[in-house]
């Protein structure tokens, strides 16, 4: 039998889920929490198997909550169910160290599988949640590539580009001609797929230029 507890601050969510749950023979909704908070302290009395954790909630969020959880009772396996799949909600939830990551558009039967699949020990990540991860991923990787097109003189031009500096003051910061400036740009312009200054600036603050390159003498 697969004890669970339920953490959401809305009281109609968490009498939803227990009313599905306890209707499947191997769950039993041992209680419920309306925050973080309280949910860490039912974590520490009940000792569920299994927290189905709300994201956004008072008191303590949904990742403040998971990461305390896991800390203190790292056997005890959360799914974050949640309404947000961007990927700003994603990471910072597995980081904290969820074990799966639903969202609240699931069919209730695919909830129990998902739920079946977290006690057998197999992490649970809804569709949207994964596809989040991998365009972020994949935009990364892009710019990455883009990036790497550039040799390091176009680098140092991007770099004081990035800065507002105009030809000139790019000519003079580098110690060369304007002329050169202005071919040095047309060449990145064209290599990082952008139109204008201001979008390859844009994508150099982006992809945090400064820190990854060092100006070349």
């Amino acid at each position: 039998m697969t004890s669970i507890l339920i953490v959401d601050d809305h009281h109609v969510v968490r009498q939803g889920l227990r009313f599905f749950l306890q209707t499947q023979e191997d769950f039993r909704i041992v209680g419920e929490a309306e925050n973080g908070q309280e949910a860490v302290g039912k974590v520490k009395e009940l000792q569920p198997d299994i927290v189905l954790m709300d994201l956004m909630m008072p008191v303590l969020d949904g990742i403040g909550a998971t990461k305390v959880i896991k800390e203190s009772f790292p056997s005890v396996k959360v799914m974050v169910l949640t309404s947000f799949s961007e990927y700003d909600q994603v990471i910072p939830a597995m980081e904290a160290g969820a074990n799966g990551y639903q969202l609240k558009d699931i069919e209730p039967d695919d909830l129990v599988t998902a739920i079946r699949k977290m006690v057998k020990g197999e992490n649970s990540i809804h569709q949207k949640a994964t596809d989040q991860l991998v365009n972020r991923m994949t935009n990364i990787d892009k710019q990455s590539v883009l990036f790497n097109r550039l040799t390091t003189r176009e680098k140092d031009v991007l770099l004081e580009m990035a800065e507002g500096k105009s030809n000139k003051e790019i000519a003079d910061a580098l110690f060369i001609s304007e002329k050169t400036v202005k071919t040095h740009v047309s060449h990145l312009l064209n290599k990082l797929e952008v139109s204008d200054r201001t979008q390859a600036a844009l994508l150099a603050v982006k992809y945090n230029l400064h820190q990854k390159h060092v100006r070349s003498e």
